[in-house]
């Protein structure tokens, strides 16, 4: 019994010892973090490797009134970041950098709010963002290393973009066609158009056009994405989507991991930007002030995106995209540093360059735009405020839904096209969409 009292006096004393002046008060992260979850009465989960580090003033750097704070000077000395799960369970992950807690971006916009009081002082703000966003995308270099094959004869030779065009398949009240334009030698955009079924296909100005960002779900060939395009075609407006850069057919030319790199982000950027341009130049029944562009996810970043980059775009509708203190956490969304522009930028302030005109953001409770009632869309009405123009921006709240693109966020894309483009919402009908194989909207590589 001494022997076993000796060992445990022993074991309390080498524990003093090591908390100490002289030894920076170190301990083991994983002791701490135990004496942390027993504190607070929670659970973490781990994106990083605890084994073997060591904290320097471990105990000093905990906070008995917030755990949060507590968690903030831990996770800082090893460039780690917290995110709350729920009450009870918090995750430990490595530092990203288009990520940020909900109160950063609270932050963030009454600090951008400061900046503008009126409509001038937004207006020069906003040409500043339009400079410097599409310099640090790098746009108009990538544009300069396209393809171009020249057209027509002398002199009236024109130099245009390499299109092929499939044959037009018919369907109930709408077609689809799929397109495949070669941006740089040997890669190109993959898409298909949807359009309306009418006779008023040669008759100038006879329809919107949306344009169609795609999302990180899988491919533009599922279901909800055809039922969404098909329908807005049947309702009147000529849609056009197109592939994820190492996504679909683009894979197939540049492989998956091309999806992860800062290429991906102008990629995307450039075939909304080509897509548009071309749509507006070769078909005549596309009315040009009815341009729309709307997408999910980080088809919601490149929506936003566009809508900033090409001021033909007239009305624009992100879903499930919008927040203050998310970037979009793909390379394809933040690969390039458009969120250094003009000193720091935000989502929402590069979508409120839409203003006045009508705009249209979905939101839902089980993601990162939870916040958009009470956070983003204040802020953005207060820059359609000044323009006296607070009734063009809207949101649709789900707080029961997830992240997807659902039945109800399509029903809200709907009303909003319906409202500003005029479409025919006797034709609403997604039971009329035929859902085609994969392989019909490939281009090339079947």
């Amino acid at each position: 019994m001494r022997k076993i009292w000796f060992a445990l006096l022993a074991a309390v004393s080498t524990a003093a010892a090591a908390q100490s002046f002289e030894t920076a008060y170190e301990r083991s992260v994983s002791d701490l973090m135990g004496d942390v979850s027993r504190r607070f009465g929670v659970k973490f989960k781990y994106n990083v490797d605890t084994v073997g580090r060591r904290l320097p003033y471990a105990d000093f750097r905990v906070r008995p009134y917030s755990l949060e704070t507590t968690l903030d000077n831990i996770c800082k000395y090893f460039d780690w970041n917290w995110w709350k799960q729920s009450d009870k369970l918090y995750k430990i992950k490595p530092y990203e950098y288009p990520r940020r807690h909900e109160d950063e971006g609270r932050q963030m916009l009454d600090y951008l709010s400061t900046l503008y009081n009126n409509k001038a002082q937004w207006e020069a703000r906003r040409d500043t963002l339009r400079r410097e966003v599409r310099r640090l995308l790098e746009l108009d270099a990538f544009l300069d290393s396209c393809v171009l094959v020249p057209t027509g004869k002398a002199p009236a030779v024109r130099y245009e973009r390499p299109v092929t065009l499939s044959k037009v398949r018919r369907h109930d009240g709408y077609t689809t066609q799929n397109i495949c334009i070669e941006l740089t030698p040997g890669q190109h955009l993959f898409g298909t158009v949807y359009a309306p079924a009418d006779r008023n296909i040669r008759k100038p100005g006879s329809h919107a056009l949306i344009v169609c960002p795609d999302g990180h779900w899988p491919y533009r060939y599922r279901k909800d994405e055809q039922q969404r395009l098909g329908t807005l075609a049947r309702m009147g407006a000529v849609c056009v989507d197109f592939d994820l850069y190492g996504w679909g057919e683009s894979e197939q030319e540049v492989g998956k991991e091309a999806h992860h790199t800062s290429r991906a982000h102008v990629y995307q950027a450039a075939c909304g930007y080509v897509l548009l341009d071309y749509m507006l130049k070769n078909r005549k029944d596309i009315d040009p002030q009815r341009v729309g562009v709307m997408g999910g996810s980080g088809g919601g970043t490149h929506t936003v995106l566009l809508s900033l980059l090409d001021e033909r775009v007239t009305a624009s509708a992100p879903v499930v995209h919008l927040a203050s203190h998310f970037d979009g956490g793909c390379p394809c969304e933040s690969g390039k540093p458009v969120q250094l522009a003009a000193g720091g930028t935000c989502e929402p302030e590069l979508a409120a360059v839409m203003a006045p005109k009508p705009m249209l953001i979905v939101s839902d409770g089980g993601d990162w735009t939870a916040s958009v009632p009470t956070l983003e869309f204040p802020y953005l009405q207060r820059i359609y405020d000044f323009y006296g123009a607070r009734e063009q921006v809207r949101n649709v709240h789900l707080p029961n839904e997830r992240h997807d693109f659902g039945p109800n966020k399509r029903q809200a894309v709907y009303d909003f096209f319906i409202d500003v483009f005029g479409l025919d919402r006797s034709m609403l009908d997604e039971s009329k969409v035929e859902i085609e194989p994969d392989d019909a909207l490939k281009s090339l590589y079947k």
